[in-house]
């Protein structure tokens, strides 16, 4: 099948509550001629592969959904619910059926079907129907003889075991006979042949039960990611010729102006050219404190309004703005599945066999061998049967995965599947970038060395080869020219040199603003200026050298300040087991003034290349996470076990990053961590349920302690044990105890200064 003849296709599954269910749509969809790279994430309710139309329709694909018994429709359309399955009210997704004809179709648009709750809903029925039944046969048998109470009891069985069985057979039909259907349909037609009415009706019930809670169970998870998306108003008020009017957020382009009042939610990611006010950004970075939004200063979608009018203009469309992102990257992430959770899989399709296997065993053997009972020992395995579903372990690791993914988003910290959330568990090296990593990024302009001429004229030539740079450094020589109104000299031909500074034609010279390693390489750093420069390093400052041609014209110093959470980022890395180093191509003397500050073991005057060497050096016997913020950074970011960019970085770091911090807070490197231990922790603690439960359950069936209904409890109620305990994630927050006291003391301060002073 060439790609040419194939394409990517996308639609949306409904009805899955387990891993056992995603196996059997990917069952389905995968003996079909001109099908591969099928895809099916559970929590996200996605189901992708690729498609040769030639060899198959994607109405077949969607037919062999729909046969073993799952609700499907393309992405974007409005979502199918599945005949006799319970489909959990979403309500964090706007309704398919939008009254506004201008609305444009985005990745929003997969509304769950019309609220439906659990009594109405087909499982509900059903929990209601066998239980109603079952009642009525218990009652029975107060008034009716027993043989008669015994047909009560087999009617409440048949009619319970009618919708599973269905599903059965049509599993079986799509040649997957071992799924939980086929063996409940199994051991409670087995119990109605040796006797066993009462307890198969219970089996029945119970069984109904399980799969109501699991689907609730599954909603919940499913609804902290998808509630993500609900932060985005769902109107905008445009201003189009002077006038102020309500638009389709969705419908926002690049360039418009928004107005948003206060108590609004800002509708897109766009720049404030008018109005100050404090806006509350934690709905999509967790940052608890109100942030000062000034002309020029860019606010997130979602995020809401506190105090003043502003006037944004739109910098990205919806589709590409903060929260879509952050959704997008958070349903991508399943697709990346933890190494715990493939092994998982391939377990569990060895699992299910082999305790089919083992029932017939014991069905057989006993009777055959020693003269035992055969219905004591048929009753044993078909009790036996209903262990066999691995559907709890299947869920294990997705369910807590999801999860915590959900909490990082909440609380800024972005990570980009299962894969990287093991493999930031296991961290033991932290990597730091300096400049925009441990330092705020904005260094300012200390000192002016003029060699030749008068500091303007140095400032000048130097902000004329830095005019439009994304370099800190050249950003803050721009910025104080522009402070002191002195004229950037016209530049042709600018061009930056990695690692070492820039260069453009200026009056027909080229002028260089590099580091004091470029002046050496062009023979202009004599021994006065190479003791000028140690001197202001020794300071801790950056020095840039201005040459024209290879002439030097003067010095400028630069100092950029440690966040003011550094120190305690890696004092919380320390605590926690883990060894910081900062990577930087600053000189040693300034790397060292930073590193003694905040505590930390360092490298200096690394270039590009340098930082990945580095970092494969340090994989190669440690367990390496690299933080990050820029262009430079990207090659490193990518040679490290786990990769996290600042959210205030580069594109392509974010692009190139395993994982990303929204907030420019370095204990969230911490939080980060502390997130991923907990979450393979409770991984830990689902399996030792799934597989502790079921162990127990085999033992205790084999020796006839336990029957068909404990069975039951053990595969649908170690489902939703570990589920429910996967939830708990949700609760968790990463920050540390000390971290959050610290914060919450700074926020009184920065509030009720009087108050703080009063206390103090």
């Amino acid at each position: 099948m060439s790609d040419k003849d194939a394409g990517q296709r996308e639609w949306r599954v409904t009805g899955m509550d387990c891993g056992s269910c995603a196996a059997k749509v990917r069952g389905a969809v995968e003996r079909l001629p001109g099908v591969a790279n099928v895809d099916v994430a559970l929590m996200t309710e996605r189901l992708r592969l690729t498609l040769d139309e030639d060899q198959t329709t994607p109405e077949n694909v969607e037919n062999a959904v729909r046969g073993v018994g799952f609700g499907i429709a393309p992405k974007r359309a409005r979502p199918e619910r599945p005949a006799g399955r319970f489909v959990l009210p979403e309500g964090a997704f706007q309704d398919a059926v939008e009254t506004s004809d201008t609305r444009q179709p985005n990745d929003a648009d997969r509304a769950g079907p019309a609220p439906t709750s659990m009594i109405q809903s087909s499982k509900g029925r059903l929990v209601i129907g066998t239980g109603a039944l079952l009642a009525a046969a218990w009652a029975s048998r107060v008034v009716v003889p027993a043989e008669i109470a015994h047909w009560a009891f087999v009617l409440a069985t048949l009619a319970g075991l009618m919708p599973v069985a269905q599903r059965a057979f049509a599993m079986a039909r799509a040649r997957m006979p071992f799924t939980i259907e086929m063996l409940m349909t199994i051991a409670a037609t087995g119990a109605l042949l040796i006797g066993e009415a009462e307890e198969a009706a219970l089996v029945v019930f119970l069984f109904a039960v399980g799969e109501l809670l699991e689907g609730v169970a599954a909603g919940k998870a499913r609804d902290s990611i998808r509630a993500l998306s609900k932060l985005v108003p769902k109107t905008a008020r445009v201003e189009v010729g002077g006038k102020a009017r309500d638009v389709p957020a969705a419908n926002l382009i690049p360039g418009q102006v928004v107005q948003v009042r206060p108590g609004d939610r800002v509708p897109c990611d766009g720049e404030v050219i008018e109005g100050t006010s404090g806006v509350d950004e934690s709905p999509v970075t967790g940052e608890s404190v109100p942030s000062l939004k000034e002309p020029g200063a860019e606010v997130f979608a979602g995020s809401i309004n506190t105090e003043a009018l502003l006037r944004v203009r739109v910098t990205k469309a919806a589709e590409d703005n903060t929260i879509a992102r952050i959704v997008r990257l958070v349903e991508e992430a399943e697709t990346a599945r933890a190494p715990t959770e493939r092994f998982i899989d391939r377990f569990s399709r060895v699992y299910m066999p082999a305790v089919v296997g083992a029932a017939l065993l014991v069905a057989l053997i006993p009777p055959l061998a020693f003269g035992q009972a055969w219905g004591e020992w048929a009753y044993r395995a078909l009790a036996l049967l209903l262990i066999g579903c691995p559907c709890a372990l299947v869920i294990s690791v997705p369910a807590s995965i999801t999860s915590a993914l959900s909490t990082g988003a909440r609380n800024g910290l972005l990570m980009k599947g299962g894969a990287v959330v093991e493999a930031a568990a296991r961290t033991t090296h932290v990597a730091f970038d300096k400049t925009g990593t441990l330092t705020s990024g904005k260094p300012h302009v200390t000192d002016i060395t003029v060699l030749a001429g008068v500091e303007d004229d140095v400032l000048a030539l130097a902000a004329g080869v830095e005019s439009g740079a994304s370099h800190p450094l050249g950003q803050a020589i721009c910025a104080e020219a522009g402070r002191r109104g002195v004229d950037a000299a016209t530049a042709t031909g600018a061009r930056v040199l990695p690692g070492k500074g820039a260069e453009a034609s200026i009056d027909g010279t080229m002028v260089c603003v590099g580091s004091p390693r470029l002046a050496v390489e062009r023979g202009a750093l004599t021994d006065d200026l190479r003791t000028r420069v140690a001197a202001l390093e020794a300071e801790g400052k950056t020095v840039v050298v201005v040459l024209r041609g290879d002439v030097p014209q003067g010095l400028i110093a630069l100092r950029d300040e440690p966040r003011a959470d550094a120190a305690e980022a890696v004092a919380q890395l320390r605590s926690l087991g883990i060894t910081s180093i900062m990577l930087t191509g600053d000189n040693e003397r300034t790397a060292r003034a930073v590193a003694e500050g905040l505590g930390i073991a360092y490298r200096s005057e690394l270039m590009p290349e340098d930082k990945v060497t580095a970092i494969r050096n340090l994989t190669s016997e440690a367990q390496v996470m690299m933080i990050g913020d820029g262009i430079n950074d990207a090659p490193a970011l990518a040679a490290a076990h786990v990769g996290v960019a600042m959210g205030s970085g580069t594109d392509v770091a974010l692009e190139t990053a395993d994982a990303a911090i929204l907030r420019d807070r370095v204990t969230d490197v911490p939080a980060k961590i502390r997130l991923a231990r907990a979450t393979m922790a409770n991984i830990r603690q689902n399996i030792a349920i799934a597989l502790g439960l079921k162990a127990v359950f085999l033992v205790t069936t084999v020796l006839g302690i336990t029957g068909l209904w404990i069975a039951i409890l053990a595969d649908t109620g170690a489902t939703v044990l570990v589920t429910m305990n996967a939830l708990r994630l949700l609760l968790f927050r990463p920050a540390s105890v000390t971290e959050s006291i610290g914060r919450d003391s700074r926020n009184v301060r920065k509030t009720h200064p009087d108050q703080a002073a009063a206390t103090t």
